[in-house]
């Protein structure tokens, strides 16, 4: 159980960067960019729909070269995701990082709860995801306070670079990680 602890501390700096950009970022999309709430809700359409069409194949990729590859590459996608949206003054920019930040979910939620699960002995499963459900949880209890806090302090683009830090972080803390655990 200690590493499925273990690595889901590394991963909640992604958890709360999403909480803090995910709560603001339509926000940001229509006030600083510019885009209506039809082309907010478009954008947000189009990473769904690029997660959608490659949660399969990330799946496969999981099973075939291991989650260990998947979960990092997830962490940079979302890293390269709030650069660019920190970044970017058109709006149509958003369209493209949102196929990047839809990939990246789709990564992540395939390889980390089957990591989880690998970690685990089998009549310790529902435990050792609940651990890493908290983990998600806290950062989405926690990231939409420090998101709208940094953007009403410090604007949405310092929010941005914070949560890109924070990822940056997070991808370090699970590098080692994960390169201890067999």
């Amino acid at each position: 159980m200690k590493k499925t602890v273990v690595l889901s501390l590394t991963l909640l700096p992604m958890m709360i960067s999403s909480g803090m950009v995910y709560s603001v970022l339509p926000i940001y999309i229509a006030e600083e960019l510019g885009a209506s709430k039809t082309e907010v809700g478009s954008i947000f359409t189009l990473g769904a729909l690029s997660g959608l069409i490659t949660a399969y194949i990330f799946g496969k990729m999981a099973d075939r070269i291991g989650r260990k590859p998947l979960i990092l590459s997830a962490q940079i996608g979302f890293a390269v995701v709030m650069l660019s949206y920190s970044l970017i003054y058109q709006k149509s920019f958003a369209y493209f990082i949102q196929i990047i930040e839809g990939m990246s979910w789709a990564m992540l939620g395939v390889a980390a709860p089957a990591m989880i699960a690998d970690l685990s002995r089998k009549d310790e499963r529902g435990e050792a995801m609940g651990i890493y459900s908290t983990s998600w949880n806290l950062g989405w209890v926690a990231g939409p306070f420090f998101g709208g806090l940094l953007s009403d302090s410090f604007g949405f683009r310092f929010m941005l670079r914070v949560s890109f830090a924070m990822l940056l972080i997070g991808f370090t803390a699970s590098y080692f990680v994960l390169k201890r655990i067999e």
